[in-house]
């Protein structure tokens, strides 16, 4: 017995030397030679593992010194990376003709965000409702729901955006006790909601504001690099430095997508200098799928001499994600061998019987480990004929790639903090939008309306009680001052702002406002300009004169009844006093003289009241 542990524990696999280390099998019998007292103990975590623990995986220059054939990628020697393709043994394949051309349809599929469409395919253009809310740990909230009928059932859709992710659930209605109010709506597809109501969205314009939100994320247009990689070169100035293109190489960039003059070049530019020049006079640039593709080529963009890092190639291809890596020869590619923060995969492609009619693609995938993997799968061996099929597999692997990239730690945290400071600017447009269409505008609409006589029927109505409130007060009534609201709805409404604190973030875009000094509403969403939304309630029909809502200053009580009740008011008042060189009634100079009933003076004299 003690022989055949003896054995299991000196008996070394077979590893391949380009793979990872392994572990034994006597490392995992090891635990059973503890006794029972041991076993029984807490176990603490395994110390971190530092260089001089870690087995490092052969360099390029050790795996240059071997026998070829070489590997198309050679992980680094610490890791980091994980890759796809390892198989490409050609003899075998093409002895019994195992190149088959691939199917698009089964094998080719764009990954895509389905959640970002929901909100255009099921609630643009239909009947539903939409409010937002304010959630302490959650953030801000806007929730979309709609009453459909599936299958000839009753459903609800529901959706729910917060700061970190969008949940979609249709709940069947039969399934339900009770009709749920919106919070508990809420909560059933998020259970962490804590808010004590949402608030209805009343502006017309919403669901264009809301599409644009959830569609942040699409995206049809691409950049991609390409890398030419000699026989034998190592490093990243080797790579950078090949200002030549060999035959085959021209060949794969045919392949690739159509050459194109940058000057003047009307299509998806990425990045590129269509005007002056500066990044070369040419460029790949392909269409697929309705989505553009453009292609920063190594040798085609400008190459500076004395420059060892050429740096105007890399300050494009290391600000891309994805980059292809194009080997005319057998020579491993390291994933570390380029700096850059962005790039985090690659699809290194190899050519086999180069500018012939049996041309083939050895292909091998590799991208960081926090990158998750992507589809279409490689076949096993990983080579391709040259032809559409191969075009299409190589398209949807890159377009994949970048999108699993998002996934990465560094590009998942950049695209929290851009969702959560877009969710806010939604949030604050549909919240002061919302006010608008009611005619309870903030402080702040009135201060630059000069007298903030507005065309609401909320505004009107203060302003006679403004006017009438000093006669009131001398014959024993009290009438509570009417709360203005700035960012959150009061009064009728019922939202105290304590209950939903303002969070610091992106500044107030309030509609209505100078284009010199807030610039483009909605700016950050892409959201029209002020002269293309609707006429504010509320607002100073000086701003605008044509449209449906010029004349509302003038509605609900008439302006001219306004001005009946002040001079009635006026005489009736027991504070009114006489001037003694004109004997003209007034009352008090600032709320008479004033062109602006909301200025500072004025608020100060309501307040002293």
């Amino acid at each position: 017995m003690l022989q055949f542990w003896d054995t299991l524990t000196m008996a070394k696999p077979n590893v391949n030397p380009f793979s990872p280390p392994m572990m034994t099998k006597a490392h995992w019998r090891k635990p059973l030679h503890g006794n029972r007292m041991d076993e029984q103990r807490c176990a603490f975590p395994p110390p971190l593992k530092t260089e001089e623990d870690y087995i490092p995986y052969p360099s390029v220059h050790e795996v240059l010194g071997r026998r070829s054939p070489f590997p198309l990628i050679l992980l680094p020697q610490f890791g980091g990376y994980w890759i796809e393709g390892t198989n490409h043994e050609l003899s075998d394949a093409l002895d019994s003709e195992q190149v088959q051309p691939l199917s698009p349809n089964s094998r080719t599929k764009l990954e895509c965000n389905t959640t970002a469409t929901l909100y255009r395919k099921h609630f643009l253009g239909k009947e539903h409702f939409n409010y937002y809310s304010v959630d302490g740990a959650l953030g801000h909230m806007v929730f979309s729901l709609k009453y459909d009928v599936i299958g000839g059932q009753e459903h609800l859709r529901l959706m729910l955006r917060t700061k970190l992710k969008t949940y979609h659930d249709v709940i069947p209605i039969s399934c339900l006790t009770e009709f749920p109010n919106v919070v508990q709506m809420a909560k059933l597809v998020c259970e962490e909601v804590n808010v004590d109501r949402f608030f209805p969205v009343l502006y017309p314009k919403a669901s264009r504001l809301i599409v644009t939100f959830d569609e942040h994320v699409i995206s049809n247009n691409f950049k991609f690099g390409v890398v030419y990689q000699k026989f034998g070169q190592t490093s990243e100035e080797e790579l950078f430095g090949n200002s030549e293109e060999s035959p085959a190489f021209v060949e794969f960039l045919a392949f690739l997508g159509e050459k194109i003059e940058l000057h003047n070049f009307k299509g998806f530019r990425g990045g590129l200098d269509v005007t002056h020049g500066q990044t070369g006079t040419e460029s790949i640039y392909c269409n697929y799928r309705n989505k553009e593709v453009m292609f920063h080529v190594s040798t085609k963009l400008p190459y500076t001499e004395g420059d060892t890092q050429q740096l105007q190639r890399k300050r494009h291809i290391g600000n891309d994600i994805v980059a292809i890596i194009f080997q005319e020869e057998n020579t491993p590619f390291v994933p570390d061998m380029i700096a850059s923060n962005f790039l985090h995969a690659y699809v290194v492609v190899q050519v086999v019987n180069p500018c012939s009619d049996d041309v083939l693609y050895k292909v091998s995938v590799t991208a960081r480990d926090d990158v998750p993997f992507f589809g279409p799968a490689l076949p096993n061996p990983a080579f391709f004929k040259k032809g559409p099929e191969f075009h299409d597999f190589l398209f949807t692997k890159l377009i994949n790639a970048e999108y699993a990239c998002y996934k990465a730690e560094k590009f998942a945290k950049l695209e929290e903090r851009t969702r959560s400071a877009l969710l806010e600017t939604l949030y604050e447009e549909l919240h002061v939008n919302s006010q608008a269409m009611m005619g309870v505008g903030g402080e702040d609409d009135k201060l630059e309306n000069g007298s903030g006589g507005g065309g609401g029927f909320f505004e009107s109505f203060k302003r006679v009680i403004r006017s009438r409130s000093q006669s009131m007060d001398a014959t024993g009534f009290t009438f509570k001052k009417p709360h203005t609201v700035s960012t959150s709805l009061s009064a009728s409404l019922s939202h105290n702002p304590a209950e939903s604190p303002k969070f610091p973030g992106i500044s107030l875009l309030v509609p209505g406002k100078s284009p010199s000094k807030y610039g483009r509403r909605g700016s950050a969403i892409g959201i029209g300009t002020v002269e293309e939304s609707l006429i504010i309630p509320g607002k100073s029909p000086t701003r605008k004169r044509s449209g449906p809502f010029s004349a509302r200053r003038s509605s609900a009580i008439g302006i001219e009844n306004i001005q009946e009740v002040q001079e009635r008011s006026r005489e009736n008042s027991p504070n009114t006093q006489k001037t003694p060189d004109s004997g003209h009634v007034s009352q008090d100079p600032k709320s008479d003289n004033s062109s602006n009933q909301s200025s500072p003076e004025v608020l100060t004299a309501a307040k002293n009241r």
